[in-house]
């Protein structure tokens, strides 16, 4: 009898918390999609494709709110036609009865901590390879909407595309302007007549290649220069679309990046700035010893070479070392054949950004060829060799190490504010890594374990108010429902602005919980004395 009274009364719970998630999910899902459509203009295909892919994200807040309206109706209903009472006086206990909404307590917690521990990260990325996928009529459609398309890449930079007339029958964009600024301004402007673009998804990253025609770009400083034949192939690498974040990462993935923090690509991407930008102040300082000394500098590959000679150099940019002209340069061929040229105007060694060997590059803005006067448009050299008594000077250490390790004990004197910005950069980015890596694994476990004394008090406060409206015994079994949530944000946000050291963030949220559980307590002590 008491077993068939539990199904009785797990079927009527089961049937008002399926029918309330499915219209809560629908409502709320819908809503959540209305961001990634506005923001990429995505068509009806996708938008259908990234409502499946948010439904776990909806599922994970749904769950709990579905059962805690499902018991408290159902029990206050049960209470309030005085089928509670007649149980009590057949002899069942309160607990016999609570059973049901135990169980179901237990399996929403249970299916919480699921969803946002495993289900949901994977239902995002997927979401994400699906934009990815969809990459080009992503752009095509917003600049023929708005005129341009914006891409991050990273927290502090972007690129602004923009285009007079979208072609995407032949991927070719008219009159087109790529725009890179930074929270400092402009760094980079490429303007070009007609550009053809193809995307390529690969990692973590997207990239980007765009063929120009009659370009002309524009950097920081006196870099400027035009192109004349041909196209000019122009590679940019965008991150996530939707960004990369910890609260989208699996409990696995937390764990792999706590370990090792390169497999967080915040983090690696700053951490290869960094290193690139260590071994160019490395090599400028050899570059100018060398210079100091009276003598030139020399640049190694399997087939050429290039030796220069200038007043001195410095840094001006990221992965950028500027000759100070004028500038006297021999390349010399795998044959033997060489050529001298005199640069009067820019010149710069370019670092390969993001590797742990990078390779240089040479360039010289209009120079001269010496012995017949032919003036050139600009003379560049690529794939050389940094050399080896620069690389030495690393010690073999990984490249997040050196990175956020002792520079200017390697460099023999301060880093140049490019690096030491970069550097800070990186040391917040860890810290904010691991302090919110720690936040978000605690709200998962305080939000999933709090379903069930946030159910249990659902379902007293329903028997508690069997007199009143049905409701309101929802109503008021929401506000320890709020009490908890506002405990978890309250305290991830405090967790991660006072950093890795605080307890006080994860103390806040716990009590949220501990909250409960006495609250839960005190109800049903007043239960069993009625």
């Amino acid at each position: 009898m008491v077993f068939t009274l539990q199904r009785y009364m797990f079927r009527e719970l089961l049937r008002i918390f399926i029918l309330a998630t499915v219209g809560l999910t629908l409502i709320l899902s819908l809503g959540g999609i209305l961001g990634p459509v506005q923001e990429y203009g995505v068509g009806p295909r996708q938008a259908v494709h990234i409502l499946v892919y948010f439904m776990p994200v909806t599922l994970t807040f749904v769950l709990p709110m579905a059962a805690l309206f499902a018991s408290a109706l159902s029990y206050g209903r049960f209470a309030s036609d005085n089928e509670l009472d007649a149980c009590r006086a057949s002899g069942i206990g309160m607990m016999t009865l609570v059973y049901p909404g135990l169980a179901l307590a237990v399996f929403v917690a249970i299916a919480n901590l699921l969803l946002s521990f495993h289900v949901m990260p994977y239902f995002v990325h997927l979401a994400e390879r699906s934009l990815k996928a969809d990459a080009k009529q992503i752009l095509f459609r917003n600049i023929e909407r708005r005129g341009f398309y914006r891409v991050s890449a990273g927290k502090s930079s972007e690129y602004l595309i923009y285009a007079d007339y979208p072609d995407l029958k032949n991927d070719t964009l008219y009159g087109i302007i790529v725009l890179e600024a930074s929270r400092t301004g402009i760094e980079d402007l490429i303007t070009s007549s007609k550009t053809t673009v193809r995307f390529d998804s690969h990692g973590a990253m997207n990239e980007v290649q765009l063929l120009v025609h009659n370009y002309k770009q524009m950097g920081v400083g006196d870099s400027c220069w035009d192109g004349t034949v041909g196209q000019l192939p122009l590679r940019r690498e965008f991150g996530s679309l939707l960004g990369d974040d910890i609260k989208f990462k699996k409990i696995e993935e937390m764990k792999q990046i706590r370990a090792d923090l390169m497999r967080f690509d915040p983090v690696a991407r700053l951490a290869r700035t960094v290193y690139t930008q260590f071994v160019t102040e490395l090599l400028a300082k050899d570059v100018n010893e060398a210079f100091a000394a009276g003598g030139s500098y020399e640049f190694r590959s399997p087939t050429q070479s290039v030796r220069f000679s200038a007043k001195g150099c410095e840094l001006r940019d990221h992965a950028v070392i500027a000759l100070t002209p004028p500038v006297l340069v021999e390349e010399r061929d795998g044959a033997g054949r060489s050529r001298r040229l005199m640069g009067k105007k820019a010149a710069e060694i370019l670092v390969e950004t993001g590797v742990a060997d990078p390779t240089v590059s040479v360039r010289v803005h209009n120079p001269e060829v010496v012995g017949t006067g032919q003036s050139l448009v600009q003379f560049s050299m690529g794939d050389l060799v940094t050399p080896e008594r620069v690389l030495g000077r690393l010690a073999g250490k990984p490249m997040l190490e050196t990175a956020r390790g002792d520079l200017a004990a390697t460099l023999g004197g301060p880093p140049s504010p490019i690096l030491a910005k970069q550097q800070a950069s990186l040391l917040d980015e860890i810290g904010d890594t691991v302090t919110d890596i720690r936040a978000e694994v605690n709200s998962r476990l305080v939000f999933g374990i709090g379903c069930v004394p946030m159910i249990l008090i659902g379902i007293g406060l329903g028997i508690l108010q069997r007199g009143g409206h049905l409701l309101s015994a929802f109503g008021s079994s929401c506000v320890p429902a709020a009490v908890l949530i506002v405990a978890i944000i309250s305290g991830k946000n405090l967790t991660v602005n006072l950093g890795v050291q605080s307890l006080t963030g994860l103390i806040i949220m716990w009590s949220g919980l501990a909250f409960l559980l006495f609250l839960a307590a005190v109800v049903y002590r007043k239960l069993s004395r009625t």
